[in-house]
């Protein structure tokens, strides 16, 4: 039986809050896309409208609709990728930070996502968390996956969002109250896997194109010390792999982001399989009794 919502009635329920479209595709698909075959409630919360991203495939130079409208080009390209992964989708309504570059910074624009006040921010969250239901979020990091200023403040959304979420005090005007049970941060960059893939690929012949990237991991400072890349720790790993073609083919739908020749698909999902076939994530809250290591986002609820 399904809402009028066309969710599970009583089921179970997964949200993930992503800052941009095209974020879901390269964090979690895959673990989305076997929750969901699995009859799993899932639904991806996108932040922004990724208006202010440039074209990252070389292919999509020049597309007319793109130039003229990269916010509308945008939710066409999420609105594939969600039906490929059998998933549910809304936007939060916020306007793009874009990425400061240059020294010193540029001051972020007027309006956009990462200057907004946390309540402001994060009441659109809690809305739908409050309508959704769910038992489980992931989100990022409070460094945001890496230091992107809507990344970091889709963090930060994500945990007010579950901490306030099921209390009657707060936003009371977003609805009956809804108390999350688990909070993941999502390790999509996980170095131990990126470690084994670049080793597999060398193994087979093949150039790695990790070599910089662990690289920069391995950097010391002065004092001898090497830069934590994440102090959260792989609690829970998702066995995935058999949805690691509809991963691709989600990415491959945000065609102005992703070079179908690029980074993403250095490593062949049959490869991925055999080397690391999970998707990985940090425990950081429960509500409910489980236990490390899991190897299932719904530990303690089934």
């Amino acid at each position: 039986m399904a809402t009028k919502e066309g969710l599970p009635d009583g089921g179970l329920r997964l949200l993930t809050v992503h800052a941009h479209p095209d974020d879901e595709a390269s964090k979690g698909a895959a673990m989305m896309a076997g929750y969901a075959a699995s009859g799993v409630g899932v639904m991806v919360a996108t932040c922004t409208g990724g208006e202010r991203g440039g074209i990252q495939n070389p292919r999509m130079e020049g597309d007319p609709h793109s130039a003229r409208d990269m916010g509308g080009a945008r939710r066409l390209e999420m609105a594939r990728a969600a039906a490929l992964l059998g998933i549910e989708h809304r936007w939060l309504g916020f306007t793009d930070s874009g990425l400061p570059e240059g020294d010193p910074l540029p001051d972020l624009p007027a309006g956009c996502f990462a200057l907004a006040p946390l309540e402001i921010a994060a009441e659109p969250l809690v809305r739908l968390v409050r309508r959704f239901k769910p038992h489980v979020i992931v989100s990022y990091d409070e460094n945001g996956g890496y230091p992107h200023p809507d990344h970091i403040m889709a963090h930060r959304v994500a945990v007010e969002a579950f901490n306030a979420a099921g209390d009657p005090e707060k936003y009371p005007n977003a609805g009956e109250p809804w108390m999350p049970s688990k909070l993941y941060y999502d390790l999509a960059f996980n170095p131990q896997r990126f470690r084994a893939l670049h080793f597999a690929l060398e193994e087979a012949g093949i150039q790695s194109p990790f070599a910089e990237r662990l690289a920069a991991w391995l950097e010391s400072d002065a004092d001898g010390h090497a830069p934590p890349v994440s102090p959260h720790p792989t609690t829970t790993q998702i066995d995935c792999g058999d949805y690691f073609e509809l991963r691709e083919a989600a990415l491959r739908a945000h065609a102005t982001q992703v070079d179908p020749d690029g980074f993403f698909f250095a490593v062949s999902a049959e490869m991925q399989r055999k080397v690391w076939p999970w998707e990985d994530y940090s425990l950081i809250e429960s509500r409910v009794k489980t236990s490390v290591p899991e190897h299932d986002l719904f530990a303690g609820l089934r």
